[in-house]
């Protein structure tokens, strides 16, 4: 058993990643494509931004969340026993995050999941996220009630830009001012893109060919001191 926020868990992994920073992923069990791919993208951003991705262990958006995360870098927290792995579907991908990542349990391990320890397991997914990140849901939804619980806890909820008609859930607090929108993956997750330019010239070129397909933002890298000419070729001097 772990103590979190004053709550006792069962637990299986990891303990460590409590330690760090963490974001709260929940959405629809049957996520659209374009959710599809970009909770996986999100997921995987957040991950490498050094931020440890918490949700609820089920189908869809969740299973998505945990994917795109890997394994090491998540926590689901589930709405049954520690020993009773739901759903089923999502069996493997549990088992993978018991030994790489961790799993959280309030209830007994042989507790099978009802209705309403569904709501215990949504209140502490999002208690241990930072903030909280729906990437879609329709109103009426246990996503919508995570929300809730999101706003009475004083945590920022964020969401991703939908169209009319779609993740009616999502659209509604973005009208009434309750979530952000999430334009940009890379910098909401804080991930730099990489510069075209700086990865040519860490290739060392020639001088030549880096003065024909560059022009003059060579001869201004010289003098930044970004680069140097050794040799006739390009010598990168920026890191």
């Amino acid at each position: 058993m772990v103590e979190i926020g004053g709550k006792q868990f069962h637990f299986q992994g990891n303990l460590t990643l409590l330690d760090r920073p963490k974001v709260s992923i929940v959405g629809t069990r049957r996520p659209n494509t374009y959710t599809k791919t970009v909770t996986l993208r999100l997921a995987t951003a957040l991950a490498k931004s050094g931020k440890v991705v918490v949700s609820g262990g089920a189908m869809g958006v969740d299973a998505l969340a945990h994917r795109g995360a890997g394994a090491a870098n998540t926590i689901a927290v589930l709405g049954s026993g520690i020993d009773v792995l739901y759903p089923a579907i999502n069996r493997e991908l549990l088992q993978t995050i018991a030994k790489e990542g961790l799993l959280l349990s309030q209830f007994e391990p042989d507790f099978r999941p009802t209705k309403w320890s569904f709501v215990v397991r949504n209140k502490s997914v999002v208690a241990l996220g930072e903030y909280l990140i729906i990437t879609q849901a329709d109103r009426k939804s246990g996503s919508m009630r995570s929300a809730e619980i999101a706003l009475k806890m004083g945590k920022k909820i964020y969401v991703l830009p939908h169209r009319m008609g779609e993740s009616e859930g999502t659209n509604d607090l973005v009208k009434q001012g309750l979530a952000e929108v999430i334009w940009d993956i890379d910098a909401f997750c804080g991930v730099k893109k990489s510069d075209p330019f700086i990865e040519y010239l860490k290739t060392s070129p020639s001088y030549e060919e880096a003065l024909q397909k560059w022009g003059e933002r060579i001869y201004e890298a010289e003098i930044d001191g970004l680069i140097a000419i050794e040799n006739f070729k390009i010598v990168y001097k920026g890191e």
